[in-house]
């Protein structure tokens, strides 16, 4: 017969006395005339038949057909597909046991296609088996459709509804998945062929149609653990126990004895395809073959495309199912129109799908052309995201712009509904933020209603969070109709309550407006800066002056000045004070308040140098035409005391005269000459000559502070300097000149007035010395004449000293040493 039929080549293969090899013995009994070496030589490694061992001597009728029979089969490979039905025989015709009988068909094509879509498993028990050996050498091919056994969906159905262990056809077929993907084997083992046909049939059923074209099995081999086809049958009898070297190739189903694999990783399409069912899996298969693109190799690969015909056959799917479904459709392109029919179907059977999901049903909508689905998933993903946003839903995301003008029609209309819904200010200050990003085009004078209620709510509320503040803070920021009208609230609770509200604008959320927003309102302003001055201290002044421009004067008045300044204490710092000074208009009178003011100013006290120099400088600038005339006398004369103390530390010819111009009452009263008595009076003394008989008599009057300070730095000075110059010279000739009889001092000066005694005399140069003998005679003759010993004394050692360096000789001189 021709290839141009479809037709399949036969062979018998069985142990007779007439065949191909010409002699008695196993040997191919008849074959069809086309059948190749190499189809012969396959047959003949499938064909092996081992009988359980109680049924080797099987004869008679009714034992042989207890025994197993194997219907193998091996899918079209480059070689082609074979299936054989090996039934045992019993006795040769020499009369000895363990023959059997191989009828074997083979097509060149695929099994499925030449036998008119008829599965492999479905020849079980076909009537085209036969046992009968031939009478020649050579029989027909047969052509399709080949007869089919009784297996059928319906019987597989039946079959499972009867079995004790139908709950193990998921594992079963995830087995079966794996052992195709993976060349693995899959055992079945039950107490007869026909059931583990039945099986073979369940699991044939419910892979996808080009998997089970795949597939291999037999459904009895004696010794499975020999064979590598995907699906092997065994009976309890014949099964021997799998070793550890099996575990990993062999998955075994043992349903005699209900013994399972513990752990099988089931898919998700296996877990659809069962739910199923093999009664109803045929027409879901017919239905896939519609959303397929010819690739799918994995059930990964089969689980969206078999949900998606499940959903369009009326199926239920499961979440996994549906999620499945929707991460395939945006890459499902070879769909087409077909795309939108596949997000319908999910979109109207699953009304509780996420954000996400809707916007890739709506894409998919989109793609295959269904503008109505699109429009209505857009809608229903539009309305759940800003009810997300809105009611705070965590990480819920924000709006984008929406650029189509229907979409933004729809979008403004259910806006407006929900803004009626709020049920608290966050709600509502979150569908402004909505109606921003997503560029809504909601009526002006809507949003300037929303927007002033809003503003007057949040300025009565307190105790907003640091996420309600943020976003007030961008409703300002990026809404012009919010920020006018939270200014209109704010002048409106001013008005409500009269002045000395300023603190309202160091509050939430009015803190947020800005000088540019209150420019028309001057009053609004000056709170608003008032508030700014006690966050921002060192922009008082600008400020102050600010105020005064609104307000159209010259001078501040104490209302303001404590508006502004309002610590415990009020008062300017110097630098302060000199700016204020300078801006002032120096040819106008200011308020009685800024004398005051000065004047705290003026006498405050110093910290530190820094602090002078900027004391000074505010009191020379408020000496100047004009400004001296807004100070207070009590001011005045504080000025003036400080600025001549200053210029005598900077003009004074002689020390113990500087001290005595700070011997006044004024330095116990205001800061500013304490301040320079205690920085600057004890260095500016050092730097001049002193006169020692003045200095040893006026010390005592220099008070305890003074004295203390300038004594330390004399001994300091004098114990330091290498070199006593005349100024250094003068001030210790005073201190050691001191009448510690007429001088009252106290004992601590008294003891380093005596250490700076003894420091000279002992560490003083000889010629140093002397001249302080001489100093010192007109004062204290009897400590005159010490120095004088002291200077004598060290001179003669240094006389000495000299002689005995120049009487040593030096190691080459000849003369011999005196004895």
């Amino acid at each position: 017969m021709t290839r141009g039929t479809r037709s399949f080549q036969q062979l018998y293969y069985t142990s007779c006395e007439h065949g191909l090899s010409g002699s008695s013995g196993f040997q191919f009994n008849a074959v069809s005339e086309q059948v190749s070496a190499e189809t012969r030589h396959r047959v003949e490694g499938l064909a092996g038949y081992e009988p359980p061992r109680s049924l080797v001597e099987s004869d008679a009728p009714e034992l042989l057909a207890r025994c197993p029979v194997n219907l193998c089969h091996t899918p079209g490979r480059p070689g082609g597909a074979t299936t054989l039905c090996v039934r045992y025989a019993g006795r040769d015709s020499a009369r000895r046991f363990g023959n059997y009988f191989a009828h074997a068909l083979y097509t060149e094509g695929e099994f499925t296609a030449d036998s008119g879509g008829l599965l492999a498993i479905e020849l079980w028990d076909s009537p085209l088996w036969t046992t009968r050996v031939a009478d020649t050498t050579e029989i027909p091919e047969l052509p399709a459709p080949l007869p089919r056994g009784p297996l059928s969906p319906r019987s597989a159905r039946a079959f499972l509804r009867a079995h004790p262990h139908a709950e193990q056809l998921p594992a079963l077929l995830a087995a079966v998945f794996a052992a195709l993907a993976q060349d693995g084997s899959v055992v079945v083992i039950d107490d007869t062929t026909d059931r583990i046909a039945h099986w073979f049939a369940a699991v044939s059923y419910l892979l996808p149609p080009p998997l089970v074209r795949t597939l291999s099995f037999a459904t009895y081999l004696f010794r499975p653990t020999r064979s590598r086809l995907h699906l092997i049958g065994t009976v309890p009898e014949a099964h021997p126990g799998f070793g550890p070297d099996d575990e990993e190739s062999y998955t075994v189903f043992d349903f005699s004895a209900g013994r399972f694999p513990e752990v099988v990783p089931t898919h998700h399409l296996v877990r659809l395809l069962t739910r199923i069912g093999v009664g109803s899996v045929r027409s879901v298969w017919s239905w896939t073959a519609e959303y397929t693109h010819g690739q799918e190799r994995t059930p990964g690969d089969w689980h969206a495309p078999v949900a998606a015909a499940a959903a369009a056959g009326g199926i239920e799917l499961t979440d996994a199912d549906v999620r499945a479904v929707i991460d395939w459709l945006p890459g499902a392109g070879h769909l087409g129109p077909r795309r939108a029919a596949v997000a319908a179907d999910i979109h109207h059977k699953h009304r509780d799908l996420d954000d996400d999901r809707l916007a890739a049903l709506s894409a998919a909508a989109e793609a295959g052309g269904d503008a109505a689905l699109h429009q209505e998933l857009e809608g229903r993903l539009h309305q759940s995201r800003i009810r997300a946003y809105v009611t705070g839903v965590e990480n819920a995301p924000g709006p984008v712009p929406i650029t189509r003008p229907a979409e933004r029609e729809r979008a403004t209309a259910l806006w407006q509904r929900l803004l009626g819904e709020a049920v608290n200010t966050r709600q509502r200050v979150r569908l402004l933020l909505w109606a921003v990003g997503a560029r809504l085009a909601p009526p002006p004078e809507l949003l300037a209603a929303q927007s002033l209620d809003l503003a007057r709510a949040l300025l009565g509320s307190s105790g907003a969070g640091p996420g309600l503040r943020e976003e007030v803070a961008h409703v300002v920021h990026t809404l012009p109709e919010f920020r006018a009208g939270l200014v209109t609230a704010v002048q409106e609770v001013l008005d409500e309550r009269g002045g000395g509200q300023e603190q309202l604008f160091a509050q939430f959320p009015a803190r947020l407006l800005s000088e540019r927003d209150l420019g028309e309102r001057p009053r609004l302003l000056e709170h608003y800066w008032r508030a700014q001055a006690e966050r921002e201290p060192a922009r008082t002044v600008e400020l102050l002056f600010r105020i005064l421009e609104v307000r159209g004067q010259a001078s501040p008045d104490g209302e303001l000045l404590r508006g502004l300044w309002r610590q415990p204490s009020p008062a300017w710092t110097y630098e302060e004070a000199t700016e204020i000074a300078h801006r002032l208009p120096s040819d106008q009178p200011v308020d009685e308040a800024v004398g005051e003011w000065f004047d705290r100013a003026v006498k405050q006290e110093v910290q530190g140098e820094q602090g002078l120099r900027a004391c000074l400088v505010l009191c020379g600038t408020l000496t100047a035409p004009g400004r001296y005339a807004w100070l207070r006398a009590v001011t005045q004369e504080c000025v003036r005391t400080t600025l001549r103390l200053d210029a005598d530390l900077r003009e004074a010819t002689e020390a113990t005269a500087l001290a005595r111009a700070f011997r006044i009452p004024q330095i116990d009263a205001w800061a500013a000459p304490r301040a320079l008595k205690r920085h600057r009076l004890v260095a500016a003394m050092l730097r001049l000559p002193a006169d020692p008989a003045r200095l040893r008599t006026e010390i005592g009057e220099f008070g305890f502070s003074l004295a203390d300070g300038y004594l330390h730095a004399v001994h300091g000075a004098a114990v330091a300097s290498g070199r006593v110059d005349e100024v250094l010279f003068s001030h210790v000739t005073g201190v050691i000149a001191v009448n510690e009889e007429r001088v009252v001092l106290p004992q601590a000066h008294l003891e380093i007035v005596r250490t700076l005694r003894l420091h000279t005399a002992h560490h003083w140069r000889s010629e140093d010395l002397d001249r302080l003998a001489r100093a010192l005679r007109p004062y204290d003759t009897r400590l005159a004449d010490d120095y004088q010993e002291y200077a004598e004394d060290r001179l003669g050692r240094m006389k000495k000293w000299s002689r005995k360096l120049t009487q040593r000789r030096s190691p080459d001189d000849p003369r011999p040493e005196e004895g």
